[in-house]
C-alpha cells in the first residue's frame, strides 16, 4: 500500500476516534471508550507507516487539516453542532494551509 493510502486510513481512524470522544461521557461508557483507544491506536500506527515515505511536516499538515475539517463536519451532521461562516472560514484556511505546505515541497 502507498504512503497516501496509509495516511488516508490514519485520517479516517483519527476522525472516528475524535468523534467517539463525545460519546464516552468522560470515559465512563465502555464501548465508545474502546472505540477511542482502537481508533487512535490505528491512526498512530498507520501515521507511523506514512512517515516512512512522506516528510513529517507535510504528512502532519495533511493529517491534521483533513482530520479537523472532517471532524467539524461530523459534529455538524451527527451531533447537530452549529455551522456558521466563521467555522467555514476556519476550515477553508486550514485547507489552504495544507495546500501551501504541499506546494512548498518536502525539502528533499
Amino acid at each position: 500500500m502507498s504512503a497516501l493510502g496509509f495516511l488516508f486510513i490514519s485520517i479516517i481512524a483519527e476522525v472516528f476516534a475524535s468523534s467517539m470522544l463525545k460519546l464516552t461521557n468522560g470515559f465512563k461508557r465502555l464501548f465508545p471508550s474502546i472505540g477511542v483507544v482502537v481508533g487512535y491506536g490505528t491512526a498512530f500506527y498507520f501515521f507511523s507507516l506514512t512517515l516512512q515515505s512522506i516528510a513529517i511536516g507535510t504528512a502532519y499538515a495533511i493529517w491534521a487539516g483533513i482530520g479537523t475539517a472532517l471532524t467539524a463536519l461530523i459534529g455538524v451532521i451527527f451531533y447537530k453542532e452549529l455551522f456558521n461562516k466563521k467555522k467555514l472560514m476556519g476550515i477553508l484556511f486550514i485547507i489552504m494551509g495544507v495546500v501551501i505546505l504541499n506546494l512548498a515541497g518536502s525539502g528533499h
